[in-house]
């Protein structure tokens, strides 16, 4: 019971390990080759973590062989574009300027339900609003819609918003965020004397931010000690 348990921890840490290596993508943005891979790590970590018998680097050695085999693939994609098409693919369009292409549509076995359910999953009702739609390599697929049905932005009234920056987090749940501190160029004086205006300490707040224009939340832990 207790190899068994550990056994099942070293082998979480090492595909945790491995699949921070492999990047960041959702599981819906991975190319083929990501997620066969993905399959293949599972299945190979399964096995060693149940069956006690089989050496524990039976299931070690071929996870790192398939981080090698995607980190290869990777530089791949990057170095060729012909690598790429090969492996990954190319988009398809579906709809092209208003009209769905029914022969695009059969050769990515894509139902008209399955092309409107994507719709509305990227907020369009409507077929006729759309211009185009492409089946990315990934199955996501993008939508760009009519230019009399697109949301509205301030340049289309030659309106030039001010800039706003990114937020940072100054503090989280009472501790000190330094290197975001260090970011915007504040040392802890400053910081302690912006929450002292909301009538608590650093670290009895809940959250602290700063954004681009130097504004600052803060909300204090609901119970402080």
């Amino acid at each position: 019971m207790i190899t068994t348990f550990i056994r099942s921890i070293v082998l979480y840490i090492i595909v945790l390990i491995v699949m921070r290596l492999m990047g960041k993508r959702e599981i819906g943005q991975l190319q083929p080759f990501e997620l066969a891979i993905s399959i293949m790590i599972a299945d190979l970590a399964s096995i060693p973590m149940t069956e006690s018998g089989i050496p524990i680097s039976n299931g070690i050695i071929p996870i790192l062989g398939l981080l090698v085999m995607h980190l290869l693939i990777s530089v791949l994609n990057m170095k060729s574009i012909w690598a790429r098409k090969v492996i990954c693919g190319k988009p398809s369009i579906l709809i092209y300027r208003g009209k769905i292409d029914e022969r695009v549509l059969k050769k990515e076995r894509f139902t008209i339900n399955e092309l409107q359910e994507r719709l509305r999953g990227n907020n369009v009702t409507s077929l006729s609003d759309v211009e185009y739609a492409i089946l990315e390599t990934s199955g996501q697929v993008t939508v760009i819609q009519k230019p009399n049905k697109r949301n509205t932005t301030p340049e289309d009234f030659n309106i030039m918003p001010e800039y706003e920056g990114i937020p940072y987090d100054l503090v989280v749940d009472g501790k000190i965020m330094e290197d975001n501190l260090k970011a915007i160029g504040k040392d802890y004086n400053w910081l302690e004397k912006q929450v002292k205006k909301f009538g608590i300490k650093p670290k009895d707040a809940l959250i602290v931010t700063i954004d681009g224009k130097e504004q600052i939340f803060c909300q204090a832990k609901s119970y402080i000690k």
